[in-house]
C-alpha cells in the first residue's frame, strides 16, 4: 500500500497529474471568470425569465452548483438537464439555454442544443471546442471557450466560473464576484494543508481517505451542500473507481433513515459522511446531528466535514476541494490511477456501435 507521507510516491502514482488539476482549481475559477468576461452577451439575455443548463457529468455539476447558489438569492429559476430532451417549458426567447460540454461532443448536450434552437430559445455555449463550438460559431452565438486541458471533472473551475460570471453580468445573482474571490482565497489556503507534502497527521484529506478504504461511501448534504454531496459521489466513482452514493437532507429523513437495517451486515461496510457549514438552515444542522447519530448507532462509520469560508459559495467550493483531495488519495490507497476512466470510455464506444 502506498505511504501517503511520501510525496514522491504520491506523484509517481499519479502519472497524468490529477493532483495538479485539483491544486489548480482556485486558479481555474479565476481564469474561467476572466475568460467569460471577454465574451459579449446580447442585450436580449437580460430579460430572460428562466435559465436551463444542459450538460452531463463534470459539465453538469457546475450547473447544479450554480442552481444551488441561485435558489435562495437569484432572480431567475435554474433547471439543470442531464438528458437528451429539454423540459416542455423551455421554449421561446424567455428561456436562456446554456449548453455546457467540455469536449463539445457530448451527444445528450448536442440534442438539447438542437431542441433549443428549434424552440426559439436563446443560447450560449461553453466548451473547449468540438461540435458545439462549431455550431456556436456557425450560428453566431456567444461562445465561452474552455481554455484548459483535462478530464471534464478536473476542469470544474472553468465550467463553473463562466456561469457565475454570466449570472453576475445579467444581475441575476448579487455579490457573486466578491464571494468568488473569497472562495478562491479560502481554497488556496486549504490547498496548502491538503497537498502531497502535508503529512497525514496534519492532512484531513489523507486521514479521511484512510477511513474510507473498504467501505461504501454515502455522502449527505442539505441546502447549499446537497449538490456538493453529488460532486463528492461522482469524484469517488471516477477518481477512486469506488462505490459511492449521495443523499439529500431533509428528504433522507423521510425514507433513507428507515433503510439502514438490512442486509444485517451492510452497516459495518458503510461510511456515512455529512457535509455541513454555517450556511446550513438551523433545522438542517440539527437533522445532520441526529441523522449522524442514528447511522452511528446502526453500526456505520460516520464523520462530519465542515466547510470553510463566510459566503455560501465559499463554503460550497471549500468542500468541493476537500472532496476532490479525498477521492484522489483514496484512489492511491486502492492502487488505481485517478485519471483514466476506462469503464466510461468503453461504455461510450458501446453506445456508438
Amino acid at each position: 500500500m502506498i505511504d501517503l507521507n511520501d510525496p514522491a510516491a504520491i506523484h509517481a502514482a499519479d502519472p497524468d497529474g490529477m493532483l495538479g488539476h485539483i491544486l489548480r482549481l482556485p486558479q481555474q475559477l479565476a481564469d474561467g471568470w476572466a475568460a467569460a468576461a471577454t465574451v459579449t452577451l446580447p442585450d436580449s439575455f437580460a430579460p430572460a425569465a428562466r435559465l436551463v443548463i444542459a450538460g452531463m457529468g463534470g459539465s453538469a455539476i457546475a450547473g447544479s452548483l450554480l442552481a444551488a447558489v441561485m435558489s435562495p438569492a437569484g432572480r431567475v429559476p435554474v433547471t439543470v438537464v442531464r438528458d437528451y430532451d429539454l423540459p416542455a417549458f423551455a421554449r421561446g426567447p424567455q428561456t436562456l439555454v446554456i449548453a455546457s460540454s467540455n469536449s463539445g461532443n457530448t451527444e445528450e448536450t448536442l440534442s438539447t442544443f438542437e431542441q433549443a434552437r428549434e424552440r426559439g430559445c436563446q443560447l450560449l455555449v461553453t466548451a473547449t471546442g468540438g461540435r458545439l463550438g462549431q455550431l456556436a460559431q456557425q450560428h453566431g452565438l456567444p461562445f465561452i471557450r474552455i481554455a484548459y486541458q483535462s478530464q471534464p471533472r478536473a476542469a470544474l473551475g472553468w465550467s463553473l466560473a463562466p456561469l457565475l460570471n454570466v449570472a453576475a453580468r445579467l444581475n441575476w445573482l448579487p455579490g457573486v464576484r466578491a464571494d468568488l474571490e473569497e472562495a478562491i482565497s479560502v481554497m488556496r489556503d486549504w490547498c496548502a494543508e491538503l497537498a502531497a507534502d502535508a503529512p497525514v497527521t496534519r492532512n484531513l484529506a489523507k486521514r479521511e481517505a484512510g477511513q474510507l478504504m473498504g467501505r461504501t461511501v454515502v455522502v449527505f448534504g442539505a441546502g447549499y451542500f446537497a449538490e456538493v454531496a453529488r460532486r463528492w459521489k461522482g469524484q469517488f466513482n471516477e477518481n477512486a473507481k469506488a462505490w459511492a452514493a449521495w443523499e439529500v437532507l431533509p428528504e433522507a429523513n423521510h425514507n433513507t433513515l428507515a433503510g439502514k437495517d438490512w442486509p444485517a451486515d451492510a452497516a459495518q461496510r458503510v461510511m456515512a459522511l455529512f457535509l455541513t457549514g454555517s450556511a446550513d438552515h438551523p433545522r438542517n444542522a440539527r437533522r445532520i446531528e441526529l441523522t449522524k447519530n442514528a447511522f452511528m448507532l446502526a453500526g456505520c462509520n460516520t464523520d462530519v466535514m465542515t466547510a470553510r469560508g463566510r459566503s455560501p459559495l465559499a463554503q460550497m467550493l471549500s468542500l468541493v476541494l476537500l472532496g476532490d483531495f479525498m477521492s484522489f488519495y483514496l484512489a492511491l490507497l486502492y492502487g488505481v490511477d485517478p485519471t483514466p476512466i476506462e469503464a466510461l470510455v468503453d461504455f461510450k464506444l458501446a453506445m456508438a456501435g
